[in-house]
């Protein structure tokens, strides 16, 4: 991940990983968590970041590159991310199939799906 302000052209990574975060963001150390969501969640720049936290530009970076090599790695581990895209891709599936078909209990099968959507 490039550390630099975030621009449109890199808001699937800043996406991915958010919801890697929410993942395996408790895996981390609390002043870990609070400086990656500083800057990946909120948007602050490393100076703000390193200004608050009496750090150096540097290291705020060094923390931000090390707790986004951590997630990554929990992903490679345990896939939690990657099975959640797979499940959300086949209740949008289910969701489709259910709208096009005209059945009589499609409102109560959308709604159980988008409870499921909630759930994950």
């Amino acid at each position: 991940m490039s550390l630099q302000k975030h621009s449109v052209n890199d808001l699937d990574e800043i996406v991915r990983l958010s919801y890697l975060y929410d993942f395996y963001g408790p895996l981390l150390k609390e002043k870990q968590q609070q400086i990656f969501e500083n800057y990946v969640l909120n948007d602050y720049s490393l100076s703000e970041i390193a200004g608050e936290y009496g750090m150096t530009r540097q290291g705020v970076y060094d923390v931000v590159k090390r707790c986004s090599e951590k997630l990554e790695d929990y992903e490679k581990k345990l896939n939690l991310y990657k099975r959640f895209q797979k499940a959300k891709e086949r209740l949008e599936k289910v969701e489709e199939l259910v709208e096009n078909s005209g059945m009589q209990k499609a409102d109560l099968i959308c709604s159980l799906t988008h409870e499921v959507y909630d759930m994950l």
